[in-house]
């Protein structure tokens, strides 16, 4: 295998397919304009579909206790170009502060930002604070200097000496902080509380993003990153240490912040066994080495809890020199390109399955829609050439197939305008749906809950207002659940009646799925309760502790409120949306037709001008239907991964 790896080229791939999926579905929206099928409802909906390609995201998250190689992982697999380590990764604690590794596609600048680590005093939220860029540090990176890009992306690492109280006071630990041994009574604390690097790399370019995160303390005094961040990473790596194995503080880390019942790791989460090099015997030979990695891998897998397969030995030391020095043999005995195969086949595949779930399987719809509309058209015109095929013109056929034109055509007219009127019977659904969720009654919870505890005087209370708040938060998304099944049953009726009356059994409602939203509050619930729990957030200054948890988990709610607030928004439109879509693509076809028919009636051409006309328009239609066809050929192409329908073992090769 290539020093590249796989990862690269399957990125690559992935973004192709993407990219394919873009360009056909701007087709399909020009094809609908080009024959006056197009409509702004329609239009929304596409752009929706436009807005989740281009703005597509890939998290992976790195996670583990200091010193287990989760940067010189992150420079073995991405930076190995640079021909050095462009991440600090020597001996010791190097990330001092979670680090986001992405590339800004709307600047499309390189560049540092660092968060002082003071700002946790204030009352903003990391999530807050990353859209209010005055309070960053900003610094240029030039991608053509990688000595100057090394030493810049250094800050991450930096460290600065405070008291023990002014550590506590920012949510530190004092007592797992390091002495500062030049200035005694003094400890060494992260200077930063988050770094942001944007940088070209063809696979951030491609929506991949990487967050890179401290050791346990760091983990533990910045609970935004283990309450929202982690567990919203598409996969976590767990990086571990061959010669350390799985120390107390690891399992730690695992527990508290990777193996929980609310983080949202779809696509996985895996242990990465690092530094197996340690273990490579060349006196015993390689059968040795590879019963000693074996022998650790079990051992790992056994103690979290996860199968064999999902623990990945490498050495990421040896990787990067590899791929520095082009060493072939050092790189695959790495065994890097296997993890590299891990993230291809079960991180991006996952991401293909939902783009195939929440995207395609709508515009097929869509697209069938339109395809059962033209041929509909070209059955009829194939009922006037008929007529005109003979010696002379079969009026009476004419005749027959205008009335039933007009007749359809006031049909579909008819429907269009019933289906006004359950739209507006929607919209007045849609209003009761929206008042739910509506930013105001959010408000108006976070305003009840700041009053209850700054007026409690006991953890116990404090608790009790904590959980009352996503109690309120629960209530209002389970009666979001009921109205939204009436709603939905409501709609279900109207698709029954216009289904049997059209006699189409294609046509299917766009559900709301509001269940899912109960599920995501009653998570954050839980999230909720064990941050209360916590010994060290009953032990914190009471302050410290509201103000965490405004900055956490409200902030964190604020997020989903807002999630089902565009759903909510977006469904009574969309809800109807085929059937609207269906009934004006008749209308606008036969509109045509009844136009085509009175310039019969009133031309005074001779019949075969007639039927070279009509043949020409039915060769037109067949264009038509054979481009909106293979429209839907390549949109029916399934993503790279699953056209590959690898099968992945992952060897612990030494």
């Amino acid at each position: 295998m290539s020093m590249q790896g796989s990862l690269s080229q399957q990125v690559e791939a992935y973004h192709s397919w993407k990219k394919e999926l873009i360009r056909q579905i701007s087709r399909y929206r020009l094809w609908l304009q080009d024959n006056d099928l197009f409509s702004d409802d329609i239009g929304a909906r596409i752009r929706t579909g436009l807005e989740l390609l281009i703005e597509d995201e890939l998290t992976i998250a790195f996670v583990g206790e200091y010193s287990r190689g989760k940067t010189e992982l992150i420079n073995a697999l991405f930076f190995a170009d640079y021909g050095q380590r462009l991440l600090p990764s020597q001996a010791g604690r190097t990330t001092m502060c979670p680090t986001e590794l992405f590339y800004d596609r709307h600047q499309k600048a390189d560049y540092l930002l660092l968060l002082p680590i003071e700002t946790r005093i204030g009352s903003l939220s990391l999530q807050q604070l990353r859209k209010q860029h005055e309070h960053w540090v900003r610094h240029e990176l030039d991608a053509d200097n990688p000595e100057l890009m090394r030493e810049a992306l250094a800050e991450v690492a930096r460290v600065k000496s405070t008291t023990p109280a002014e550590a506590r006071a920012l949510g530190f630990e004092d007592s797992k902080l390091e002495p500062d041994r030049n200035a005694p009574g003094k400890v060494l604390i992260p200077a930063w509380r988050s770094a942001q690097i944007s940088i070209r790399h063809p696979l951030f370019e491609r929506g991949l993003r990487v967050l890179d995160t401290p050791g346990l303390n760091a983990l533990g005094s910045e609970p935004e990153l283990t309450i929202s961040m982690l567990p919203s990473a598409h996969a976590i790596l767990f990086l571990l240490s061959a010669d350390t194995g799985v120390t107390a503080s690891d399992m730690a880390i695992w527990k508290e912040c990777i193996d929980t019942s609310d983080s949202d790791h779809r696509a996985g989460r895996f242990a990465v066994l690092n530094k197996i090099d340690v273990l490579w015997d060349d006196l015993q030979g390689e059968a040795h080495t590879r019963a000693a990695i074996a022998k650790v891998r079990d051992y790992t897998a056994d103690h979290l809890g996860i199968r064999q397969n999902e623990v990945i030995p490498v050495s990421a030391k040896q990787a990067l020199l590899g791929r520095v020095r082009d060493d072939q043999q050092t790189f695959v005995r790495s065994n890097v390109d296997q993890l590299e195969r891990l993230i291809v086949d079960r991180i991006l595949i996952h991401k293909e399955q939902l783009i195939t779930q929440s995207l395609i399987n709508d515009l097929l719809g869509m697209l069938q829609n339109s395809q059962a509309n033209l041929q509909s058209r070209l059955s009829s015109l194939q009922e006037e050439l008929d007529a005109r095929s003979g010696t002379s013109v079969d009026r009476v056929a004419l005749k027959r197939l205008a009335d039933r034109t007009q007749r359809d055509y006031d049909f579909y007219y008819r429907q269009l305008i019933t289906l006004r009127s359950s739209r507006r019977l929607m919209d007045s659904q849609g209003e009761q749906l929206r008042e739910l969720v509506s930013p105001e009654r959010f408000e108006a919870h976070v305003n009840k809950v700041r009053v209850q505890l700054a007026k409690s005087w006991t953890t116990a209370g404090m608790g009790r207002s904590m959980d009352h708040f996503f109690e309120l938060l629960e209530h209002d998304f389970s009666n979001l659940l009921s109205e939204g099944q009436l709603a939905e049953k409501m709609v279900a009726a109207i698709y029954q009646r216009y289904n049997d009356a059209n006699r189409t059994r294609h046509l299917q409602p766009a559900p709301l799925r509001a269940g899912r939203h109960v599920i995501a509050v009653r998570e954050l619930r839980k999230k909720a309760h064990r941050f209360r729990l916590n010994p060290k957030n009953m032990l914190t200054e009471q302050s410290l502790l509201i103000r965490r948890f405004f900055n956490v988990l409200v902030s964190e709610a604020r997020t989903l409120h807002e999630r089902v607030a565009r759903d909510v928004e977006r469904w009574p439109g969309e809800a109807l949306l085929p059937i609207v879509q269906y009934s004006l693509e008749q209308k606008q076809l036969l509109e045509h037709q009844i136009q085509r028919l009175k310039e019969v009636v009133r031309s005074d051409r001779d019949e075969a001008a007639e039927r070279v006309q009509l043949l020409n328009t039915l060769d037109d239609l067949r264009r038509q239907l054979e481009l909106v066809d293979n429209i839907q050929r390549q949109i029916r192409k399934p993503a790279p991964t699953l056209i590959q329908q690898k099968v992945v073992n992952i060897s612990g090769i030494a």
